[in-house]
């Protein structure tokens, strides 16, 4: 870090435009996505608390997925959104590691524990008998702390060896966020130990974790055509197709964002990739999994109910 606080005692974050109408116009766009991210994300949280009758494994994960996506979508987007209307994009070294180490982990939760979902929904349909006890709370419980944990480490590792590094000949990161992709560009030392701590990551958490889900996936579709009721194959279908398009989204512009060549120049191009990985999932997620759920809706209906009887009554 000698180096670093030397030479660079902030740095600049790259925004969408120069142009201030622009700017107020993302600013906002950015303030209505996170809001109703926000919002699904939290409503979910309630309602699978809240309804004893959502206290099943499922649920359970998606109340952390939806835990994980509104903590994803609050690390990154309302500083864009604050530094687009400002116009001011400085952050300080420490707010910059912080954002890494957070971006990090929870991009590795969130993968991982997509990854739990699938296993989940593998076992929910092709062994229903022994669901319960395969998918006990105890093994819940640890699936999700295994996630949380190596998504501590790995976050970690990556953020301490990070910065590390000297940062001597730009302080503008071409990025709306602080990435490692984004600070090994800028870089003036040596950083293809980085390159390859990143690509043996991306093997062994992305490529691993896709390859698993995309196993269950085939188990799962082979179970749902042996289903003779085209209702209960329907079902299926509409609740794994959305779970691998969600997956592949994350998979293939993170993959992007972080296994680029450092020598390459920042783009608009690498801003929107980003976007589809850190923004657009916690975004799309409560949609997509929960608020399509029947039992979710029916929830939301009674507890509204609820809530409008206490009105009343008050």
């Amino acid at each position: 870090m000698s180096n670093l606080t030397t030479a660079v005692t902030e740095f600049v974050l790259l925004g969408f435009s120069d142009t201030r109408e622009l700017q107020i116009l993302y600013s906002l766009l950015f303030f209505l996505i996170y809001s109703a991210g926000l919002m699904g994300n939290l409503l979910i949280v309630i309602i699978t608390t809240f309804d004893r009758r959502l206290h099943t494994p499922m649920y359970f994960f998606l109340r952390n997925l939806s835990i994980v996506d509104a903590c994803f979508i609050s690390t990154t987007v309302p500083q864009a959104s604050v530094n687009s209307l400002v116009n001011n994009r400085a952050i300080s070294v420490t707010g910059c590691a912080a954002q890494v180490f957070l971006v990090m982990f929870l991009a590795h939760f969130e993968f991982t524990l997509l990854t739990v979902m699938a296993h989940d929904r593998y076992v929910a349909i092709c062994h229903p008998l022994h669901y319960p006890v395969i998918m006990s709370p105890r093994v819940c419980m640890q699936m999700t702390l295994s996630c949380l944990f190596t998504g501590l480490l790995n976050a970690g590792f990556h953020t301490g060896y990070t910065f590390q590094l000297s940062f001597c000949q730009s302080n503008v990161i071409h990025q709306f966020f602080c990435d490692i992709p984004s600070l090994l560009k800028i870089s003036c030392s040596e950083t293809f130990g980085n390159m390859l701590s990143l690509l043996v990551s991306a093997l062994v958490v992305g490529v691993g974790c896709f390859a698993f889900i995309t196993a269950s996936y085939i188990r799962i579709l082979s179970t749902v055509l042996k289903f003779p009721m085209k209702e209960d194959q329907r079902k299926a279908f509409s609740t794994c197709v959305p779970h691998i398009i969600v997956v592949s989204l994350f998979l293939i512009s993170g993959c992007y964002v972080y296994l680029q060549p450092p020598s390459s120049s920042g783009s608009i191009k690498d801003i929107i990739f980003s976007v589809f990985y850190s923004v657009i999932p916690p975004f799309l997620n409560p949609i997509i999994y929960s608020l399509r759920n029947k039992q979710i809706q029916d929830a939301i209906r009674i507890l509204m109910r609820r809530k409008l009887l206490l009105g009343n009554k008050a």
